[in-house]
């Protein structure tokens, strides 16, 4: 069994949803008390949410690749970074290292591909929706995405780094975000990306009209995948 090496606290709320699927996942394939091999590096979000709204990515690629680093030291055979927003410097991580770096989009789109779909609804923070890293990686896959409205995208902005990276859950919220699936449901999308891994703790199929593609769930799956290959 590989090492599984996971660059945290993207917040720590969802950085929990990965150490919980991983091994679970585990234990489904061997079956027993078994569970995965993994690190775990977790950064203090507000050090990064601070970065990034002041659009100093280079000093989040430091942060991330010395963490990336670090975990290769300690005997990682593969290197995740628990975030769709932060996958913005995914490649930068990889170069740095001499492991593999599963990226969240790829992860997605191969299951996107998988499920047969050729339109999709995306949902994340403003940097995700907006920026060209993340919708290009979707694309390279076949994948034609689409995102809410400007003050849609604001809303679900706004509900991410307010709300849910913060543990709070609210219904409201909640309501808000279904009626926007359904309006992305109505231009034509197959199935919602959902492209923060925070919000899976406010999501599921059960308050969405069309199929829900959950990252954090996939791109841990994928992690257990490699780790367990021959």
């Amino acid at each position: 069994m590989r090492t599984i090496g996971l660059i945290g606290g993207l917040s720590w709320e969802s950085t929990v949803i990965y150490y919980q699927i991983i091994n679970q996942r585990t234990r489904e394939h061997l079956g027993g008390s078994h569970s995965a091999n993994s690190l775990i590096w977790s950064v203090d979000y507000t050090t990064v949410e601070d970065l990034i709204f002041a659009d100093r990515w280079d000093e989040v690629s430091t942060l991330l690749t010395g963490a990336g680093r670090r975990l290769e030291d300690s005997g990682a055979d593969v290197l995740l970074v628990c975030s769709n927003t932060f996958s913005r410097v995914s490649d930068d991580v990889e170069r740095a290292v001499g492991v593999p770096v599963l990226h969240i989009a790829d992860t997605v789109g191969a299951e996107i591909r998988a499920r047969g779909m050729r339109k999709v609804g995306l949902l994340g923070t403003r940097f995700t929706m907006e920026e060209p890293f993340y919708l290009d990686r979707l694309a390279a896959h076949g994948v034609e995405v689409v995102v809410p409205r400007r003050e849609q995208r604001k809303l679900v902005h706004d509900v991410i780094f307010d709300e849910l990276v913060r543990g709070v859950i609210r219904e409201a919220s909640r309501d808000a975000y279904a009626r926007i699936i359904q309006d992305l449901a109505d231009d034509g999308a197959e199935g919602v990306v959902l492209g923060c891994t925070e919000i899976e703790l406010l999501i599921s199929e059960k308050h969405s009209p069309i199929p829900v593609l959950p990252s954090a769930r996939l791109h841990a799956e994928a992690a257990v995948g490699f780790a367990l290959a021959e």
